[in-house]
């Protein structure tokens, strides 16, 4: 039997010709579901926290500290779940251009 978990939410902050700005809020084991990124992106985390990345190369895991940010690039494809026990939240920054 496989244990459905409770979405992230997406909250879409800026659109523009340049650049989508996503906050995204995890509750505690809360994923984003698989998705391949369309763009270049930045992640900034707004909490320290754990994601556990699920991926076509198998499991990974991601230990994550506030304000500190890093880069993926276009073509990334994984479903991201909060690995915590306490919500978790990052601002997404894809590069349009």
């Amino acid at each position: 039997m496989t244990t459905q978990r409770p979405s992230a939410t997406p909250t879409v902050q800026l659109d523009n010709d340049h650049v989508i700005v996503t906050r995204w809020d995890f509750p505690p084991g809360g994923e984003t579901g698989w998705h391949r990124h369309e763009y270049d992106y930045v992640v900034v985390p707004l909490a320290d926290g754990v994601l556990n990345l699920e991926t076509s190369e198998g499991p990974k895991e991601a230990i994550l500290s506030a304000g500190v940010s890093y880069t993926r690039s276009a073509g990334t494809e994984h479903n991201v779940i909060n690995g915590g026990e306490e919500a978790f939240a990052f601002v997404e920054i894809e590069l349009k251009a």
